[in-house]
């Protein structure tokens, strides 16, 4: 089963993904922010999504390489992928046009058989002034919408309340 988690910043989305994948079967946990080099306040909130996560589960960060990433996944691995906003930044960073890369990696997750993908839900808020954050939130909207067809269930997490949107049928 595919499943997207969406929420805000901070609205417990990835909490409630990893709640999805309890039990005994290896979970790969496909991290797309690099934890080299990140500020202080980043470093501590990636210091508690680490405490919270299962000590057998295997961590893999992928940055903007995340087709790779799920590709080289081993056969029988649950994978939990967090997230593809973070992984839409970094490709901005590398490239101004990155609808290129959104094919290798939905192919990836259309073909895992069991997959959790967390993104944030960047729609709610005030279109912003600034044209690469337009670009941004233009790109995350489409993404999200991409990934939500593919995948059987859709879950929105606000307040740290799951609402299913997409049932699997």
């Amino acid at each position: 089963m595919r499943t997207l988690v969406l929420g805000g910043a901070r609205s417990g989305k990835s909490a409630y993904a990893e709640s999805l994948l309890a039990g005994p079967r290896p979970v790969r946990y496909v991290a797309t922010l690099h934890a080299a080099g990140p500020d202080p306040e980043t470093a501590a909130r990636i210091r508690r999504h680490r405490a919270r996560r299962p000590a057998s589960w295997e961590v893999v960060e992928a940055g903007a390489d995340l087709a790779a990433v799920l590709a080289a996944t081993p056969p029988g691995h649950r994978l939990l992928v967090d997230g593809l906003t973070l992984w839409l930044a970094a490709l901005l960073d590398r490239d101004p046009a990155p609808e290129a890369a959104f094919g290798p990696v939905l192919d990836r997750l259309k073909a895992a058989p069991e997959v959790v993908v967390v993104s944030e839900e960047v729609g709610g808020g005030i279109v912003p002034p600034d044209p690469l954050a337009r670009r941004y939130v233009d790109l995350a909207g489409a993404l999200n919408q991409r990934v939500a067809a593919l995948c059987d269930r859709v879950v929105l997490v606000a307040a740290g309340l799951p609402l299913e949107l997409k049932a699997a049928s």
